[in-house]
């Protein structure tokens, strides 16, 4: 069975620094007001910042693991956004407490003897920790990175200074869109030993999902900021949960989710995005056949149906017994 990837961190940290690090772009260094050492994270993993009532955003990791001191996200300006970018860029101050949760990692890094990284955007920031981990170990690796000019790719000068040799910058305002078909369409013979990592905007994503149907099963690994295009359609008729713990059994209407009705029962479930993309509610399944709506597991992970994710997901079975 997959285990969830939960932890029970919640802390109240301290901005110790807000820095602009590109058009847009802000980094942010939280630091523990009493000076504790902070929870430990491997790259990949993502923070929960709670910036109000009902106002929770996921941001990924993107200092340094072995850092103990400090946790970093840098978060973009997204003006069409819902209101987290914008309490980040416009209200946060240093000095001022933030409320986090996690680490969490849904995007770890596997072992491989190579590694293809496709960055779009803000999509850098979990690749970040990805690159000094496998350039340290000395492995074999490569970054594409793409961005709308120069200016708004947050940590480019750092990448270009550092290892000139292994990255390609590809403004889309000088060079146009990246050339997917002459990275992915075309695996080579060494494709088998290849890791292919990819985040950034949902049209490259979902491009290099597409690029990458000829590469072996397991290779491309992808994080998403919002959800895969109608992961959460489908039918919504209504079903029972049997919450396993207390034995308790609740009907799920058509027009409510899981999570509602659990927490509805006095039941405490973490919880945050509410769109099946940050795995916060990610709930084991003891029976039953569960209708996967997320965009997090892989389809392997899916095929299983031993985990789900509550917030999103509902029933394909009459009823589902969750380990609740």
């Amino acid at each position: 069975m997959r285990t969830p990837a939960h932890t029970e961190h919640e802390l109240d940290l301290l901005l110790d620094h807000k820095e602009t690090v590109a058009n847009g772009v802000v980094r942010l260094t939280l630091r523990h007001p009493d000076g504790h050492p902070l929870p430990a994270w491997a790259p990949g993993a993502h923070l929960d910042l709670v910036l109000g009532e009902g106002l929770v955003r996921q941001y990924s990791l993107c200092g340094d693991p072995d850092d103990s001191s400090t946790l970093q996200v840098a978060v973009l300006r997204e003006e069409a956004g819902r209101g987290g970018s914008a309490h980040v860029h416009d209200t946060l101050a240093e000095g001022q407490r933030v409320h986090v949760r996690g680490p969490r990692n849904h995007f770890p890094l596997v072992d491989a003897k190579r590694y293809l990284f496709i960055a779009g955007g803000i999509g850098i920031t979990p690749i970040l920790p990805m690159i000094a981990e496998v350039a340290a170990a000395g492995a074999e690796w490569r970054l594409v990175y793409g961005g709308r000019t120069r200016a708004s790719m947050a940590f480019r000068e750092q990448l270009e200074t550092q290892h000139p040799d292994r990255v390609t910058i590809h403004p889309q305002d000088e060079l146009g869109l990246l050339d997917l078909p002459g990275l992915l369409a075309r695996p080579g013979a060494d494709a088998a030993d290849t890791a292919v990592y990819c985040c950034g905007p949902e049209p490259l994503l979902l491009a290099v999902e597409e690029h990458c149907t000829s590469w072996p099963t397991g290779a491309l690994h992808i994080e998403r900021f919002s959800p895969k295009a109608g992961a959460v359609d489908g039918p919504r008729g209504s079903f029972e949960i049997e919450l396993a713990q207390t034995g308790t059994t609740l009907v799920v209407p058509a027009g409510r989710s899981i999570l509602d009705v659990v927490e509805e029962s006095g039941v405490a479930v973490l919880s945050s995005c509410q769109e099946g993309t940050c795995g916060t509610c990610e709930t084991p399944v003891l029976a039953g056949t569960p209708d996967h709506r997320d965009s997090l597991l892989t389809d392997e992970e899916q095929a299983a149906n031993d985990t789900m994710m509550i917030c999103v997901s509902r029933s394909r079975s009459a009823r589902l017994v969750l380990d609740l």
